[in-house]
């Protein structure tokens, strides 16, 4: 049973500060997401989880592009989940990435502090939970949020986080351009279409580090809610330790990742830009009460000015009518992050209910 005695938000530093208490044996009430420990149960996948092969996505043989385009039309349409292999990125820097991160969780807590945010639009951001300021029940996580494109921004520690994130910045960027052409194309549009449209040379990048120590009781506690992700898609890698979760047709399904591989869900924006043909997906993260997991998410959206909508001449080709209210991403964003995650409600704010 978890504790009755609830931890009020204006004494919650981090969650890491509670997880190592002395005598840690049960979680404060308010840290209780779930009454019945079956409600976090999740099963392996029946078939397997998508993966996409990027040197095939940009390859010279058109056949074999044809197929990777289709396969990722596929994932994006019956998954709005996948794997990418192949991607451009040296295992070396995303093991760096994971160590740094680490250790920007593990400075001493007077120093973390100074990045908490007045404003969920800061470009640096430390916290706890989503947004203590809303919510009731709180999730068993940390988190370091950073705007990293069009503008870069970084930490000052720890000392090597400035330059590995920069670089892992523009390797992610070069990675979503490869993405996002490839889906492009296989909406039936052309290859630079998302890229011009949404003016992706200004793409708001938000690089978000996630915290999650053992938790005394992971069966009644969650890291993150069931929640879709603002955005085209998200880029995340994680340590070797297990626990994001995404609802494949109602069932939620533990995802095990590929070595070296890293991991893309479709965005809320995606949903809105393909008109609804490809979902934005939920999912959530589980914790354990053994060892801590360590997760990297790159976010990547339009330019923070761009309008977005359905895709003009997606709409036109297919005879049907915008299914989704336009909306400027900056908006979008501010009224995600201010409010509870709940599931996809904010994207239903947008959507024509008509549709």
């Amino acid at each position: 049973m978890a504790s009755t005695a609830p931890i009020q938000p204006s004494k919650l530093t981090s969650i890491k500060k509670l997880s190592e208490s002395p005598n840690l044996n049960s979680i404060p009430s308010n840290y209780a997401y779930y009454n019945d420990p079956h409600d976090i149960c999740a099963s392996e996948p029946p078939d397997s989880i998508p993966t996409i092969d990027i040197s095939l996505l940009t390859s010279g043989n058109p056949d074999h592009k044809s197929k990777a385009i289709q396969d990722l039309n596929k994932a994006c349409e019956e998954w709005g989940f996948f794997m990418v292999i192949n991607h451009g990125i040296p295992e070396s820097l995303m093991k760096a990435m994971l160590e740094v991160t680490s250790e920007f969780f593990n400075l001493p807590e007077e120093e973390k502090p100074k990045f908490e945010p007045k404003d969920v639009l800061e470009p640096i951001r430390y916290g706890t939970s989503f947004n203590t300021a809303k919510e009731k029940v709180f999730c068993w996580r940390d988190f370091l949020k950073v705007f990293v494109h069009p503008e870069f921004h970084s930490p000052h520690k720890p000392n090597a986080l400035r330059e590995l994130l920069l670089e892992y910045r523009e390797r992610t960027q070069n990675l979503v351009r490869k993405l996002a052409r490839g889906i492009s194309e296989s909406l039936g549009l052309e290859e630079y279409e998302m890229e011009k449209t949404l003016n992706l040379n200004s793409s708001l990048q938000i690089f978000i580090a996630n915290y999650y120590p053992p938790c005394p009781q992971p069966q009644l506690a969650l890291g993150m809610p069931p929640h879709s992700d603002h955005g085209l898609f998200t880029l995340l890698i994680e340590n070797q330790v297990g626990g994001l979760q995404i609802q494949h047709k109602g069932e939620w399904l533990n995802v095990n990742p590929l070595p070296n591989s890293i991991l893309v869900n479709t965005g809320d924006h995606l949903e809105i830009f393909s008109n609804g043909k490809y979902k934005s997906v939920l999912h959530r993260a589980a914790v354990n009460n053994k060892n801590t997991r360590i997760s990297i998410a790159m976010a990547n959206g339009p330019s923070p000015d761009t309008i977005v909508c359905p895709a003009s001449k997606l709409v036109d080709n297919e005879g049907c009518v915008p299914a989704y209210i336009p909306m400027k991403y900056t908006e979008y964003l501010f009224s995600q992050q201010n409010n509870l995650l709940n599931g996809k409600s904010i994207l239903d704010r947008v959507k024509i209910k008509d549709n």
